[in-house]
């Protein structure tokens, strides 16, 4: 059940055409929260939001937040609505975004931080962040090389 009133910014068969590589779709009880996460927190850019979907961009990457009711007949809907911390396991990682600023904007608007800041042995600065659905944020930037 839609509850986006008139046309959607352009037709989601173009839309769909438009995008390559990986992307992925996150499933949200309501989007308000979940965009302020996205732009507030990853620094990320909405590029269109009605109360159904969300075309986000950000760090050379697309990705699409759905409300749950746009689920009543996926094969889905069954599975997301019963999951608590829908995340589970699955860490979203978003380079080239500054963890530092991520944490401090996660913080001051109330979303837990699982991990602070800190530098990786792998070579990435990284902090965990939990939205409001439970997916598990991991925004990161490289570490020079030689740096300690």
């Amino acid at each position: 059940m839609k509850k986006r009133e008139g046309d959607p910014w352009m037709p989601a068969d173009e839309y769909g055409r438009s995008l390559t590589g990986i992307g992925f779709n996150l499933l949200y009880e309501s989007l308000d929260r979940a965009l302020e996460f996205q732009s507030a927190v990853l620094g990320a850019k909405v590029i269109y939001s009605d109360p159904d979907f969300a075309a986000i961009e950000g760090y050379g990457s697309k990705w699409m937040l759905h409300a749950d009711h746009t689920y009543s007949d996926h094969a889905l809907h069954g599975i997301a609505t019963a999951l608590e911390g829908r995340g589970g396991s699955v860490e979203l990682r978003v380079y080239g975004c500054d963890p530092d600023k991520a944490e401090a904007a996660a913080r001051e608007l109330g979303f837990t931080v699982l991990a602070g800041a800190m530098d990786k042995p792998h070579g990435q600065r990284e902090a965990f962040i939990l939205d409001d659905a439970g997916y598990i944020w991991v925004p990161g930037v490289a570490i020079p090389a030689g740096a300690t």
